[in-house]
């Protein structure tokens, strides 16, 4: 039996790695529940981890994974009536929707997508367009089997979002994004990297996840987007 702070914050964890493809950091959460301090989240954290709805994967940032949902959740449904649901966080602070249902964690068949080769969470590399291999990937991180296709990273600058070395990134094609998404941008016609998003202004706003990395800012002219973050694999 979970407490209804055990229930809102695996809610928060399943809504945000549905929406950004990582979990959210223990700040994010600890502003999510309303809470003082992150000892109460470190505390929640572990009685889930306790109870057997979530991970802990050793040495990484932010390395939480969900392993199963109560009744509650996988049915997208609130059994407890009248509970709050935690408030949903972007670092512009703009209210958020509703965090969408949390879908039953089933078996979905594995497809194969096209790995374009390395992109640079760090310094910019050359732009990606010939497919060095295929991965197979969970069918339930896929909105359709179409428009999607895997990156290599290679760099350290989103480790605070959870993205490491190393890792291979799920995108979804797409030309265009919203604040705060993690994305594969386009730079000058030839840079690929891996950064958060940002527009304001008539500037874009290429944000690292590592203080050791500054933020680029750009014209819009010479940023494209070329697909949003939607999921991580990790190999040990």
């Amino acid at each position: 039996m979970l407490t209804k702070k055990q229930i809102q914050l695996l809610e928060f964890i399943q809504g945000r790695m549905a929406r950004d493809g990582v979990p959210p950091s223990f700040d994010e959460m600890k502003l999510a529940l309303d809470l003082r301090s992150k000892s109460g989240i470190h505390r929640l954290v572990t009685a889930l981890e306790e109870r057997g709805f979530i991970r802990r994967l050793p040495h990484r940032a932010r390395a939480l994974e969900i392993v199963r949902l109560p009744d509650a959740l996988s049915k997208g449904s609130d059994s407890r009536g009248g509970e709050m649901r935690p408030r949903a966080l972007d670092s512009d602070k703009a209210a958020q929707p509703t965090l969408p249902p949390a879908a039953p964690l089933v078996e979905a068949a594995a497809i194969e997508l096209p790995v374009m080769g390395r992109i640079a969470a760090g310094v910019p590399i050359e732009a990606i367009s010939e497919v060095s291999h295929h991965i197979a990937v969970p069918g339930s991180m896929l909105t359709s089997r179409e428009h999607h296709y895997a990156l290599e990273v290679r760099g350290d600058s989103m480790i605070e979002a959870g993205i490491n070395d190393g890792d291979v990134v799920v995108i979804r094609e797409q030309d265009f994004a919203d604040n705060g998404e993690i994305i594969v941008a386009l730079v000058d016609g030839h840079e690929a990297t891996l950064k958060r998003y940002r527009r304001k202004n008539g500037l874009v706003a290429l944000e690292a996840a590592n203080p050791a990395y500054e933020t680029r800012l750009l014209p819009e002219h010479m940023v494209r987007v070329q697909g949003r973050l939607v999921g991580l694999i990790r190999s040990y």
